[in-house]
């Protein structure tokens, strides 16, 4: 399943430091705790609808993200659409080092329709190395570089039109 809005989260623009924004969105996209614990706040079920998932070679990067990645053949690829109420709230795209699917963390591999944030919020070796704060067509988007165990993997996320964050940012 390839949704469109995919084609939106690779043409994030990213600022070089956060804009200035109100208290309500920079809350939500400088938010260093889970993503689906803050939308299962704001709904009864949340629900992971997977677009694609498996490994990738080096050369379906695009350069920003493997500038952030260390260099490798392979890289494990989870795009997903992050649902509030079966509404899509959320568009995800998650790029795994090979070399960081190892011990626990083998377990990214299997997370089906287990929403990410529920994996690596239970780790207590997960750290963020930055947050990034972007847009694309007029949606508002960031980008993660977390480690588990010191393993890297990047995260960017693209927050949809029905997402709640719009909703308080009125």
């Amino acid at each position: 399943m390839f949704h469109p809005v995919f084609t939106q989260l690779y043409a994030i623009r990213y600022f070089q430091e956060i804009p200035d924004v109100n208290a309500a969105l920079r809350g939500w996209l400088t938010l260093e705790d889970s993503m689906t614990q803050r939308f299962e706040s704001h709904c009864k079920r949340i629900s992971v609808a997977i677009a694609q998932e498996g490994f990738v070679d080096a050369d379906l990067l695009s350069a920003q993200e493997a500038a952030l990645l260390p260099a490798e053949e392979r890289y494990w690829l989870r795009e997903i659409l992050l649902c509030g109420d079966g509404e899509p709230w959320l568009a995800g795209r998650t790029l795994v080092p090979q070399s960081t699917l190892s011990g626990p963390e083998l377990a990214l591999q299997k997370l089906g329709t287990t929403p990410l944030g529920r994996y690596l919020f239970t780790s207590s070796t997960l750290t963020r190395d930055f947050i990034e704060v972007g847009r694309s067509a007029g949606l508002w988007g960031r980008r993660s570089r977390l480690r588990l165990a010191g393993k890297p993997l990047l995260l960017t996320e693209l927050f949809l039109a029905a997402s709640p964050l719009y909703q308080e940012d009125e």
